[in-house]
């Protein structure tokens, strides 16, 4: 099994080829996320559908954590790759599965420990608190296979591989879907059931992509002598994904912020805001997608010294993002109504929710030229400049914004719904301003990219 070059050809079609699986994998990644709040919509009470809802605003930060390290095992294979140093690769990869394998020990400890005082803080509705503590404790023993599946995930990627992670999440999808329908259909286990279906999904697709990789003859033996930490790689390591990882916990925070100030306002606004959770995710898809493909892609290029090329690819790619998520914009804005009762049959909860989606769809444009920008400049090493970005956009902006409008307009879910799109709109102009300067600071400095 050979690494995929992504410095040569046409930069359009070696973008779509390597971030199209990459598409496919968010979709069916958010597709098992979705599937919980989906058959708890249809199955259980709107106590059931608030508790999956916090209950995944908290997950998500242990998700984002992790996402945010490995894409520093991404870049670094990948420049390592783009430069033909295969032993390095072999090393970086070896101490990435190590150090996420003492991760996952760590993060569970931390999210039982600190669940409850958490929930209190996220202000959790008294009615649904106790199913959102026992969503949280089952998610919590099963982070071991989300950083395994992540690690292994970014990996291939970083090597020039995008399509096998993609049929790795695809069984964990299936899985995880089927294990929801058993579980809280028929075996009645409510939110407990779709927190363990989604547990066994990620184990059994960690499970099947090592098997795989060891028997396609990978870069990696998988044996027990090779998982060792090379204490210069993690210190690379942690300082490319370090960075990345904080800045997602900061933007989640605000997140969770705003959800507190929801929280406030009732069951029903709890729900609305977890349903507009899971259309972010599905509406910024294309963005997240293109935003990973070309951090890896300027990763190689950067690392065979075609700068040039890694930049074209940033203009592509923005063009690419912006035309699904304009789809998606239009609908919130002709029907919201229809994206709510996907997830809810509660005609009080979609009452409430469409003026919300009306306002905070504009920001599935605007973070789609935010995140184009911040995964080009994470390609590059730049990950403190996205690090500070996202955290005074998160501590200066987002969450005085929810705190103000909290006080003033508690009542109104259309004004806390514009909060959003305010934020990405001052961050794309200071970032794009960031880019268009970097790139002439190369000119200045004399680089000339080989072509």
């Amino acid at each position: 099994m050979r690494e995929r070059d992504l410095t040569q050809g046409s930069v359009a079609r070696t973008l779509l080829l390597f971030a199209v699986p990459f598409l496919i994998a968010n979709i069916l990644q958010s597709l098992y996320g979705a599937a919980d709040l989906f058959i708890i919509g249809r199955y259980c009470a709107a106590e059931s559908v608030a508790a999956v809802s916090t209950g995944t605003q908290v997950t998500q930060i242990v998700t984002s954590l992790i996402t945010g390290l490995t894409l520093g095992s991404t870049i670094l294979i990948g420049e390592y790759t783009g430069a033909r140093k295969l032993e390095a690769v072999r090393r970086t990869i070896g101490t990435t599965l190590t150090l996420f394998a003492l991760v996952a020990v760590l993060l569970s400890a931390l999210m039982l420990g600190w669940m409850r005082p958490l929930l209190r803080l996220l202000k959790t509705p008294e009615a649904s608190f106790a199913l959102t503590a026992r969503y949280v404790s089952i998610c919590a023993l099963g982070n071991l296979f989300v950083c395994g599946y992540n690690a292994i995930s970014a990996i291939l990627r970083g090597y020039g591989d995008s399509t096998r992670p993609m049929l790795f999440v695809g069984i964990a999808c299936a899985i995880n879907i089927a294990l929801d329908v058993v579980f809280v259909k028929y075996c009645a286990l409510g939110v407990a059931g779709t927190a363990l279906a989604t547990v066994l999904s990620q184990a059994v697709s960690m499970g099947v992509s090592v098997v795989y990789l060891k028997r396609r003859d990978f870069i990696f033996d998988f044996k027990l002598r090779s998982f060792r930490l090379d204490w210069k790689l993690a210190r690379r390591l942690a300082a490319i994904g370090g960075p990345i990882s904080l800045q997602e916990l900061l933007v989640r925070i605000s997140f969770l912020y705003l959800a507190s100030v929801m929280n406030r306002c009732g069951v029903e606004a709890a729900a609305v805001v977890g349903i507009s959770s899971k259309y972010d995710v599905f509406a910024m898809l294309s963005a997240t997608s293109m935003a990973n493909a070309l951090a890896a892609i300027t990763a190689q290029n950067v690392g065979a010294g075609r700068p040039e090329r890694a930049r074209t690819a940033l203009w592509y790619g923005l063009g690419f993002a912006l035309a699904v998520s304009v789809l998606f914009w239009l609908w919130a804005q002709i029907n919201p109504q229809s994206m709510l009762r996907v997830f809810t049959k509660d005609e009080t909860i979609v009452a409430a929710g469409a003026p919300f989606f009306r306002s905070c769809s504009y920001d599935y444009m605007l973070v789609a030229v935010v995140f184009c920008l911040n995964g080009y400049l994470n390609g590059r090493q730049k990950t403190l400049w996205t690090m500070a970005s996202c955290g005074a956009a998160a501590l200066l902006l987002r969450i005085p914004m929810v705190w103000y409008f909290g006080q003033h307009f508690a009542s109104d879910l259309r004004r806390l719904g514009m909060i959003a799109p305010i934020v990405s709109a001052v961050m794309a102009c200071y970032t794009l301003l960031y880019v268009l300067w970097d790139g002439r600071s190369y000119e200045r400095a004399g680089i000339v990219p080989n072509r």
